[in-house]
């Protein structure tokens, strides 16, 4: 039957595109329905296109300081529109480029909305003319992630109390921003906004920017965004929002009382919600718990052959995660033997300037968790590589169990730290000791080596600090 496949994938975001890759690769028959864009959110609205308007604004930055590097630039200048174009270009690519992926691996590709129905087959509204086809397979993967949160008292308008979305192809660039919620997108917009030009204002209510991040690294984060001009509020909620003028008013309830503020816009970055409405998953029988569907560790609902991965479940709503999930849950689908993915290895990055890169245990969490620790932390402000670079904020630092030597946590701020983090989540994985790490000779001058050095002051050996 044309409409009979061995695996039908159900959106086509780092969760969904990987998995039918994989699912291809071992012999299967498979469809992936799609109702937007092939790429999902990462590739077209998220990961990708963000870190090429970050990369503008790096690059804005570097003109700046341009003297710093005994280099004269005569004139420059922010072209906002062009920015974002690039962006959006660079976005296209990839998602052309994920095209290719499915015809190179004969996925049939379907634009519509799918619904799971109480017989498990998949009811697809296609696109184009409206029509429906009924799609059959033993095995559906629903890969449909997540959107913006929006708030009754902050509502997305998409104009002046804005998504991620309409953050990154605003049609100029505002004089004034409020951003709610320093996770990574929120520090992220409030980092490129403020280096190109705009007067930003990062609200946060918990005590601590970035507020999953080791305290220290949150700490380190405010002083540069403080040093960027960047105003920042912790410990604060906005209670009101009011739209009525010209631009957007916010009221918050701080510890020092009630304050006022106002901006262009406001963009409202308090987390995501799962893509769960409309599919079917109360007809079929899907179990869903907290605005989550319900699986085993490899990805299988209360519904045999239905199941999910990436945003929609429990995990850390990443683009790797999603991945990694889609990829065991198909291997076991053919019937391999997956390893179970461990949460906690799962390296967090923020791509702000300075940049966040973590894996494991917070120094809090591991000795909350009963670890007596060491702590070994190298500045980057002793980094050759760092001072060279003109990159001297940051550090690296790891958190040992004193009796055995495993590295249980590793924290990174600074220049290039997104590229170094997975040293660590593969030492980790490795179940490496620090002195392992401190005799594993690392390149010099590199920003890398602050890794062997962290891992040498916390057992006292370190040499250039």
């Amino acid at each position: 039957m044309a409409n009979s496949f061995d695996v039908i994938v159900v959106g086509s975001g780092p969760g969904g595109y990987v998995a039918a890759i994989r699912a291809a690769q071992l012999g299967k028959k498979v469809a992936i329905v799609e109702r937007e864009n092939l790429g999902g959110i990462c590739l077209n609205w998220g990961c990708i296109p963000t870190k090429a308007l970050l990369k503008s604004a790096q690059v804005y930055e570097y003109m700046q300081h341009a003297k710093d590097y005994g280099l004269t630039v005569e004139k420059f200048g922010a072209d906002f529109p062009a920015v974002v174009k690039r962006s959006r270009d660079v976005a296209d690519g990839m998602s052309k480029g994920v095209q290719f992926l499915m015809k190179k691996n004969k996925i049939e590709t379907i634009f519509g909305n799918a619904r799971v129905t109480k017989d498990k087959k998949v009811e697809v509204t296609l696109n184009e003319g409206g029509k429906k086809e009924v799609l059959t397979a033993p095995h559906i993967i629903l890969a449909t992630g997540a959107r913006s949160r929006s708030l009754d008292h902050m509502k997305i308008d998409g104009k002046k109390i804005i998504g991620y979305r309409d953050a990154m192809v605003l049609p100029s660039m505002p004089k004034s921003m409020i951003v709610v919620g320093s996770g990574a997108i929120g520090s992220e917009f409030a980092y490129f906004y403020t280096a190109m030009g705009t007067k930003v204002t990062l609200i946060e209510y918990m005590p601590h920017l970035v507020p999953v991040e080791d305290e220290d690294v949150s700490k380190q984060l405010e002083r540069s965004f403080k040093k960027m001009g960047m105003e920042i509020l912790t410990g604060a909620e906005v209670t009101k929002t009011d739209t009525s003028g010209a631009g957007v008013k916010a009221t918050l309830k701080t510890a020092k009382g009630e304050v006022q503020l106002e901006a262009d816009v406001l963009l409202s970055a308090v987390g995501i919600v799962a893509n769960i409405e409309n599919l079917g998953l109360e007809e079929a029988g899907i179990k869903v718990e907290k605005g989550k569907v319900v699986t085993d560790d490899y990805y299988q609902t209360s519904v045999p052959g239905i199941y999910a991965i990436g945003d929609m479940t429990k995990g850390q709503a990443l683009a790797h995660v999603a991945s990694a999930e889609g990829i065991i849950c198909v291997e076991k689908i053919c019937g391999h033997h997956p390893e179970a993915l461990d949460y906690n290895n799962i390296p967090g990055c923020t791509y702000t300037s300075p940049e966040i890169a973590s894996v494991g245990y917070t120094e809090k969490a591991a000795k909350a968790a009963g670890y007596e620790v060491r702590i070994g932390k190298f500045p980057y402000s002793a980094s050759g590589k760092a001072s060279a670079a003109g990159q001297k904020d940051g550090f690296v630092k790891l958190i040992f169990d004193k009796k055995y030597g495993e590295l249980l946590g590793a924290h990174l701020i600074g220049y290039n730290v997104t590229e170094m983090i997975a040293e660590l989540v593969v030492a980790r994985k490795l179940e490496t000791t620090g002195h392992e790490i401190i005799k594993a000779v690392h390149p010099h001058p590199t920003m890398s080596e602050a890794v062997m050095e962290a891992a040498a002051a916390a057992y006292d050996e370190v040499i250039h600090l």
